[in-house]
């Protein structure tokens, strides 16, 4: 098996985990990283080279693909940079903070051939799949509704994380778009129009970010169905969940009290979420531990991340390394493959964040043009 060669731009807590987990892969090498802060360590304990300069990295023989694991807002020139050299791309969520960047970044990987793969991690699910298995099998009906949220309630931290800058992270919004990207999935496309209300509610002054503490939008898809979604970090009741309603049926992946029940009619059937009922568990545990704050996991590059992140991350990472080496992507995963739903995600989230400021409702088509029905 040919060895590909991976570079990693970012090994803060999660580029760090995804490069531990990328070297133990079957024909995968780590050969570089690049880190204003943290490059050193975690190249001492990848045994790999430390780069400082992007064209240099991706001008290396031996840099086939790269993991851009950098804040959010830092994601763009590594990205279109990669694709320029002919290097494959993984970027994490959000691969970008406005569809204009988004559909930039696209386009460039296609004009040069490369895969451009998002890290929306919900896509390895198992609960995720078997909801859309059961969807396309006609279980539940016709999907008229979905309803998410993924909230909490956050203290004051002992410094302001660039997750809680609005310019830096894009808010909960576009910081969280795993849940939008998730009830598009199941929905089979974009809305035709968004409306967003919310605001900073309780989080404000010196000690906190700028962003919204809680927001509600509304989607209306075309043949009159919707979802309702919410996040935020001002719910003394947590909630972590996406509810699928149908014509005969309903589905609910539970990931605060972790589990997934399908229930049509007066009969309910339970499935996992994740791998295994130990993962699930130990997700259950940890969001009613005080290792979460606002639906937020903090970290740095020393923390190992939970056992079920950590098993979807090795999921994630081994179907990239399966991608490189030549296999083929089913029809539902090749959108992840080339940026396509991730740039459908941020397209919703800037009609979300239009509808907000202008306090109105928003068609679709202002920011992609006609959004096919």
């Amino acid at each position: 098996m040919k060895t590909v060669g991976y570079a990693i731009v970012g090994v803060g807590y999660f580029g760090a985990e995804l490069g531990r987990i990328m070297k133990e892969e079957e024909g995968a090498s780590i050969v570089a990283v690049l880190d204003p802060e943290n490059a050193g360590p975690i190249a001492r304990e990848l045994g790999c080279d430390v780069e400082t300069d992007l064209d240099t990295l991706y001008s290396r023989s031996d840099v086939d693909a790269v993991i851009v694991a950098t804040p959010n807002y830092l994601h763009k020139e590594p990205v279109i940079k990669a694709a320029k050299h002919g290097v494959h791309v993984f970027c994490e969520k959000p691969v970008a903070l406005s569809y204009q960047d988004c559909d930039e970044m696209v386009k460039v990987c296609q004009d040069h051939g490369v895969i451009f793969m998002a890290g929306h991690v919900m896509n390895f699910f198992n609960g995720i799949h078997h909801a859309k298995q059961l969807i396309n099998d006609g279980v539940i009906g016709d999907v008229l509704y979905c309803h998410s949220a993924r909230n909490g309630w956050e203290e004051q931290q002992t410094s302001i994380s660039w997750k809680k800058i609005r310019a830096k992270s894009g808010g909960h919004l576009y910081h969280h778009i795993h849940e939008l990207d998730c009830v598009q999935f199941l929905m089979g496309g974009m809305p035709a129009t968004v409306t967003m209300t919310g605001g900073n509610v309780a989080h404000q002054g010196a000690g906190f970010g700028d962003e919204d503490d809680m927001l509600f939008v509304n989607l209306e898809f075309p043949g009159r169905r919707y979802a309702v979604l919410e996040w935020g970090s001002a719910f003394r009741w947590p909630e972590h969940y996406v509810l699928i309603q149908g014509t005969r049926g309903a589905i609910r992946i539970d990931m605060c009290n972790c589990g997934g029940t399908l229930r049509v009619g007066d009969k309910e059937e339970h499935f996992l979420i994740h791998e295994s009922q130990e993962e699930d568990d130990d997700r259950t545990r940890i969001y009613h531990s005080t290792e979460m704050d606002g639906a937020i996991m903090y970290g740095h590059p020393g923390k190992k991340p939970p056992m079920w992140l950590h098993s979807i991350m090795r999921k994630e990472m081994g179907y990239l390394n399966n991608m490189l080496h030549g296999a083929e992507a089913d029809d539902e995963f090749r959108p992840l493959l080339t940026g396509e739903a991730a740039r459908a995600a941020i397209a919703t989230a800037d009609a979300c964040t239009k509808s907000r400021f202008e306090g109105r409702k928003v068609k679709l088509s202002e920011i992609v043009g006609e959004v096919p029905v």
